[in-house]
């Protein structure tokens, strides 16, 4: 009989949340988020008090006001003030712009090496456009929160390569040798996957449901449990950016990518959201569209 003192302790199995609070004052939000976060709440408060707290960061201002007159939008009067952009995008819609920007400067303090950071960004960008145009199409009253969850769909990658580098790369080279889905060589190297370790980071910033469970469920949509359309438009989303079609299709080319969505996609994606293919690949165009343009705006300094 082995006694107890012989038995050696054994490491319980890492977690999401283990990781993520290794990482967390390296993507902590900021102050100006949280406080816009809490009044956009009160009922209390003004678009033009939340204007004024905009207005105290010259920076941010300036790069909120570019976004707001970017083809994201379209809008055919220009926007000068912060004030005239919480009249046409709400008081909520903007502060998911500011979440954006703050989730931007966060994805700037990661240093790359295992992933080619510009590829990274393209990606994230993306994924943001065509979620957000999903959205749109499909009637969601937020659509600036899909633009978010899209733009913030693989973070995970960034804090997994930050904290577990040497899984990361056994994962990463895999899955380009051998062309399977990374998310699932991390569960069987890591014990969970990138989307887990995303969602965790954003349940623990005190975002809704619809924001970090879309993120978390991003490659199974139908496990999520309060925000299961959002997770499915997102998933759609990630597959149209990890997808190797990276420039508008014209007709006769087509078929190869309505090919990949057939392969890719979860079909609970189609059944939750009602879209289809169709419609994918023509919101695909529309985004390859608006992604050089909105790259300069949200990527260069602001003016």
């Amino acid at each position: 009989m082995i006694s107890e003192q012989a038995i050696p302790d054994v490491p319980a199995p890492m977690r999401p949340e283990d990781l993520v609070k290794g990482v967390i004052r390296l993507a902590s939000l900021p102050d100006m988020f949280i406080r816009i976060s809490q009044m956009v709440d009160d009922p209390r408060s003004s678009g033009n008090m939340i204007a004024r707290i905009i207005g105290e960061d010259p920076a941010l201002t300036a790069r909120l006001l570019r976004i707001a007159n970017s083809p994201l939008y379209g809008f055919t009067a220009r926007i000068d003030t912060i004030a005239r952009a919480i009249t046409v995008i709400g008081t909520r819609g903007l502060r998911d712009l500011v979440l954006a920007y703050a989730a931007l400067d966060i994805m700037g303090r990661f240093k790359g090496g295992l992933i080619d950071l510009e590829d990274y960004r393209r990606r994230s960008l993306l994924c943001a456009l065509v979620a957000r145009l999903l959205g749109v199409r499909a009637r969601v009253a937020d659509a600036e929160s899909l633009f978010v969850a899209g733009l913030l769909y693989d973070i995970g990658q960034l804090i997994i390569a930050d904290k577990l580098p040497e899984m990361a790369r056994e994962t990463l080279l895999r899955a380009k040798d051998s062309g399977a889905h990374l998310h699932l060589l991390e569960r069987g190297v890591i014990g969970f996957n990138h989307a887990e370790v995303g969602g965790e980071l954003l349940r623990q910033w005190l975002l809704p449901d619809a924001l970090w469970e879309a993120v978390k469920c991003h490659h199974a949509p139908g496990e999520a449990r309060n925000a299961v359309f959002n997770a499915a438009l997102v998933h759609l989303a990630a597959v149209i950016a990890d997808s190797p079609f990276t420039e508008p299709l014209r007709d006769a080319n087509k078929t190869p990518l309505a090919e990949y969505l057939a392969r890719e996609v979860d079909p609970i994606g189609w059944a939750i959201t009602g879209l289809n293919a169709d419609t994918l690949i023509e919101v695909h165009a529309e985004a390859i569209a608006q992604l050089a343009q909105l790259t300069d705006t949200l990527f260069s300094q602001a003016a």
